[in-house]
Parts: structure tokens; sequence; C-alpha cells
């Protein structure tokens, strides 16, 4: 016969359990002292006994509790911390911190392990498992499963195209077509027919008819790239097809019926656009129901070890990168993003003939950052309060001196003069990816 069990959540069992024992200790007592007041009123010492008996009963009973419940946490911090993915820091403030300090910073190291494996298993295209890029994917994964267009904004090189893809790949969708279409790649008076096809005859040159992007992506995606540079004519046509999901081709009269799902992307801030009147109003609205910001690559300096490591390993040979090279690499703001950090690398690639990188094999606006302790980017002071500046910088210092220290924090906080507790602070406060810095000590000679 199956046995059956009852579910009981600790909620109603820990708290019951302790209330019975009181409310047994509360009748075992006056039990006690209407004995002790009828016989052994005299006795003093038998009383004391009793509250010592008390105390020493609930006290094993509270240690029985605590040791039943806590044995699966202790085994498990037991276990996290031989693992070689979890950090070497959080194994040594062990005998520095109290129990529950320590168990909540073990649990905050095993969740954010576990986010960079979800995030390598869902998205293996995308380098990069920063905090801040982590919270892009968990963005991701509740939008790809709907048809809410997506518009996903970023500068030139942060990889708004790779996210579009993770979209695509995680949504209802996949399997069927998804057309890729860079506004700005086309001239302006080929998009019409680009995305709408055309009739034969249309204009000149029109020699036979045309199937447009639209009816090609029908049931699947379409990722419009750059759509900030669309002419105005054009931004009405797109508006009619988001909202009536219907159009017509250039010289055709038929209308044409679409079931489509839009991501949309741009380098520019549609928002000031729309004020300027060079966006139209009523499609910024339209597009804009899922919005992803993908910051650029000075706001997640974390993941610059991990993209360098990348781009070095699809060279043919084994090349690695000096200690000053790599702290100028991590210390520069990279204003062209990951796309001027690959050509960075491979530049290098092709002029070192040692197969060590040196600060001489990268270009010089960038090697000349670090020497002269000059944070640049495409953020001008006069666009950055003074505070954001200074955490700019000491973000900058701390990647700096965990680079040099191989993610070794003791010995990073002895390279800033600062306390060890104060670092921590810093880093937590910066959300820097020590285990990564750390991995990039691999490619550091």
């Amino acid at each position: 016969m199956k046995k059956k069990y009852i579910q009981v959540s600790l909620y109603i069992l820990i708290p019951f359990t302790f209330s019975a024992i009181s409310l047994l200790w509360v009748i075992m007592t006056d039990n006690f002292v209407q004995y002790y007041v009828k016989t052994v009123r005299n006795q003093t010492w038998s009383f004391i006994m009793w509250i010592m008996t008390v105390f020493l009963f609930t006290y094993l009973i509270g240690l029985l509790i605590t040791r039943v419940l806590l044995k699966p946490v202790m085994a498990l911090v037991k276990k996290a911390e031989s693992l070689p993915a979890f950090s070497e820091q959080v194994r040594s403030d062990n005998k520095e911190k109290g129990d529950v300090e320590h168990y909540s910073k073990v649990f905050d190291q095993i969740a954010t392990v576990l986010s960079k494996v979800e995030a390598q298993e869902f998205f293996p295209g995308i380098v990069g498992h920063s905090r801040i890029m982590r919270e892009i994917f968990a963005q991701v994964m509740k939008v790809a499963p709907t048809d809410s267009t997506v518009l996903i904004m970023g500068e030139s090189g942060t990889g708004k195209e790779l996210v579009a893809s993770g979209v695509y790949e995680h949504s209802l969708r996949r399997g069927r077509p998804f057309v890729k279409i860079n506004c700005v790649a086309i001239p302006e008076n080929l998009l019409e027919s680009e995305l709408f096809g055309h009739e034969k005859g249309a204009f000149t040159g029109a020699t036979s008819q045309k199937i447009g992007k639209f009816e090609v992506a029908n049931g699947g995606t379409l990722f419009l790239d750059e759509i900030g540079d669309m002419t105005m004519a054009t931004q009405a046509k797109i508006l009619r097809v988001l909202q009536e999901k219907e159009f017509e081709r250039v010289g055709g009269t038929a209308t044409i019926k679409v079931d489509v799902r839009f991501i949309i992307a741009t380098n520019k801030n549609l928002a000031e656009m729309v004020k300027q009147g060079l966006f139209r109003e009523d499609l910024y609205y339209r597009i804009n129901v899922f919005s992803i910001y993908l910051p650029p690559l000075r706001e997640r300096k974390e993941d610059i070890p991990q993209l360098v490591e990348y781009f070095l390993d699809k060279r043919h040979k084994p090349i690695k990168l000096t200690s000053e090279a790599a702290q100028i690499i991590a210390g520069y703001s990279w204003p062209g993003n990951v796309r001027e950090l690959m050509n960075a690398i491979e530049r290098a690639v092709v002029l070192t003939e040692t197969g060590l990188i040196e600060p001489t094999n990268l270009p010089a606006n960038i090697s000349g950052v670090i020497k002269n302790h000059v944070f640049q980017g495409s953020d001008t002071p006069d666009s950055l309060t003074i505070d954001k500046r200074l955490d700019e910088i000491e973000k900058g210092l701390i990647i700096e001196a965990l680079t040099r220290t191989g993610g070794v924090q003791v010995k990073a906080a002895e390279l800033l003069g600062i306390n060890q507790r104060s670092l921590w602070h810093r880093i937590k406060k910066y959300s820097i990816d020590t285990e990564s810095l750390k991995k990039a000590t691999k490619n550091v000679d």
C-alpha cells in the first residue's frame, strides 16, 4: 500500500511546535507550583532545580530543532564552498563573519553562479555575464514568449542584433522566418521597395514583381535595425503595418495582410528626436511597448576580460596579454564598445611577434589612457555630474586593481590602500563581477 504524506508548511510547523512546548511547560509548571506549595514550600533549592531543568530542556529542544532545520543548509554551504567556481573570498570570510551573514553571502554567491550558468545555457552567442547583462537576459526571457514589440536601445557596437536574436530564439515563433533589415545600409529610395516589395513596372528598373521583407517575414519575426534613420514618410507606412498588419506593394493596389512580430533597434535617442520633430510621436509610442536598454561597455567593464578571452580564443595560435596591457584594456572606456574592443584585439594579435600582447601593440588612443589616468568615453564632463564622474573613476580603479591582482580582493584592497570590507562594499555597489576578472588571469602573463 502506497504511503500518503501530508505536506505542512514550516511557517506553520515551527511556530506550532514552540507554542506547544510553551503550553506544555505552563501546565507542568502550574502542577509543580501546586505541589511545591503543599509539600516542599521550605525547600527553595527544589524550585531552583525546576527552573534550571525547564531552561536546559527548552534549550536542548531548541538546539535539536535548529540542527534539524540547518543541517541541509550547512550541507549546501559546505558543498558550495568546495566547488572550484566558488569565490575564495567567501570561504575566507567564514572566519570573520557570523553564521547568518556568512550564509547570506554564500547564497548570494550561489545565486550568482546559477544565473551565470543560466545565461551561458540560454544565451551562448552573447559573451558577457555581468550582473547588468544577466538582468537583460531576464528581461529577454520574459518578453520572448509574447508577441509584444521589443525596442532595443543602445550605442553602436553594444550587441543589439545579438539580443534581438536572443528574443527570437526564445520566442514561440522560433523556426519561422527571422528577417533582418538595416535601415541605414539601404538607400532611402530603395528602402520602401525592400520593405513592402513592388509590382512589375512600378518604377524604372522594376522588370518583375518583388516580394518585400514584410511578406517574407509573414508568420515570423522582423528585425528593423536603426529605425531612427528612416524618413518621416517611411515611418508613416511602418506605423500602418504595426497597427493594421497590412500594406500594399509599391505600385500595387491589393492589400496584403501579414502576421509579423517586430523587434526594433536604434542607437539614437528617439524621445529627443520626437521633441525635435525628427521622429513620429505616434510611431514612437507604438514601438516602445517593451524596451531593453543595452549599456555601453564602459558601464560593464567586468565583461571585458571574458570578451578578450573570447576574441583571443578565436586565433589559430596561443596569444596572451602582458599585465600592463591587461590593465590598459580594463581601464579604457571603449566608446566604440564591443566592436572597438574586438578590432583592438585583432590589431594587437597582428602586430605581436612573440605571442605576447604589449601596450605598444594597442592603438595609441587606448594605450595612453591609463598612463594619463583619464577615463574617456562618449560622455563629456558637461553631461555627467561630479558624483557620477567620480563613481566612474573609482570603479575603473577598482577593476584595474582587481585585474592586476588576478581578482584576489585582499591584495586589491592593499593595492588601493583601503580595508577589505570597504572594498567588498564598493564591489557590491558597482556590481563588479570578480570571478570574470579572476578568470582573465589565464590570459595574463
